[in-house]
């Protein structure tokens, strides 16, 4: 008679685990172990077996859960499955989205390639265009994308069948995956490709220039439809996902639609009264009257000089820093001792 597994002990949990124990313990050791992840590891692919098989046996039959019941998962639909007898919880597809990190694919199904590119101050504030370098697969030059070197026969893969998918998983659980010894081809050169060691791609720098809208800020994503991988199956391409990071301006600092920037004045010109040109974000200088008397942290609203976007533009405001010298002349010296016992002022 066949020992009977304790699938308890195959997920490392006690008798007295909860649900929520029972789907944490199967959502760490899946990640660990799923092909996918081990894909020349055979005995991971046993693992995985061993683990979903404990997985649909505990949590099926829990008071509420569907025990007993015998599904197969014929096409994962990572982005999230419906009808599932795991809907209790999200969903199979939702599970396997959130442990795999899937179900941001492009429209072609393949997964986009997601980067984050630093992006000067003035473009961003103003738009124009940055280039950027995104390694891309492409079909092997020597081999076409068949993976088989010069003369080499093309024959059915032996592990699949040449069906391009092997399943994973026995009695009430069972996934299709692409077969990851003809990487879902179905077929297998007698002998490889030796530029692409018979993968049937290659990985080259793509050179892209990207157009940034004005006002763009960091965070802001750009999607490029097909500049991304290209599809083995001869699909579409996939996208390119570029995430901005707005590096900082030595002048100006932004808040939303307004930018400020902080202009020093000596004392005289705080004092008496002056006129200064100060700088915008578009590279003009526009003409600013300090009035007599203006004090340290004075604020002035420059309006319409600030960021433009989506039709909006706020305003520029200009700080003033008063700077005391730290040495004076001796005529200058006297001067101010003149000055403060005239007003009366104490030092």
């Amino acid at each position: 008679m066949p020992a009977v597994k304790d699938y308890y002990q195959v997920l490392g949990v006690t008798e007295r685990a909860s649900t929520d124990d029972i789907k944490k313990a199967y959502r760490r050791l899946a990640k660990k172990y799923h092909p996918d992840a081990n894909p020349s590891d055979t005995s991971a692919a046993e693992r995985f077996k061993e683990i979903s098989e404990a997985h649909a046996v505990l949590w099926g039959g829990r008071p509420g859960r569907p025990g007993g019941t015998s599904f197969r998962v014929e096409d994962l639909d990572f982005g999230g499955a419906t009808g599932s007898p795991f809907g209790g919880f999200g969903g199979l597809g939702d599970l396997f989205s959130s442990i795999f990190g899937r179900g941001k694919r492009s429209p072609g199904g393949v997964e986009p390639i997601e980067m984050t590119v630093e992006l000067p101050f003035r473009v961003a504030a103003l738009g124009g265009k940055v280039p950027i370098t995104v390694n891309v697969s492409e079909a092997c030059p020597s081999c076409g994308g068949s993976g088989a070197a010069p003369g080499a026969k093309i024959n059915a893969c032996s592990e699949c069948n040449g069906r391009g998918t092997v399943s994973f998983g026995q009695g009430t659980f069972a996934v299709n995956r692409p077969c990851p010894a003809c990487r879902g081809q179905g077929r297998v050169a007698t002998q490889p490709c030796p530029k692409c060691d018979g993968q049937g791609d290659v990985t080259v720098p793509k050179r892209i220039l990207v157009s940034v809208a004005s006002g763009t800020d960091t965070g802001h994503k750009v999607r490029l439809k097909g500049q991304g991988q290209r599809d083995p199956s001869g699909g579409p391409a996939g996208d390119l996902l570029v995430t901005f990071a707005v590096t900082p301006d030595r002048f100006f600092r932004r808040d939303g639609h307004n930018l400020y920037c902080t202009v020093p004045l000596n004392l005289a010109q705080a004092t008496l009264g002056t006129k200064i040109k100060v700088r915008t974000v578009d590279g003009k200088h526009v003409v600013l009257r300090i009035p007599p008397g203006t004090q340290p942290g004075r604020k002035f609203r420059l309006r319409g000089q600030g960021i433009e976007r989506n039709g909006r533009r706020g305003d520029q405001f200009v700080e003033i820093d008063v700077r005391v010298p730290e040495e004076l002349t001796p005529e200058q010296e006297k001067l101010l001792k003149e000055f403060a016992e005239v007003s009366n002022l104490k030092y």
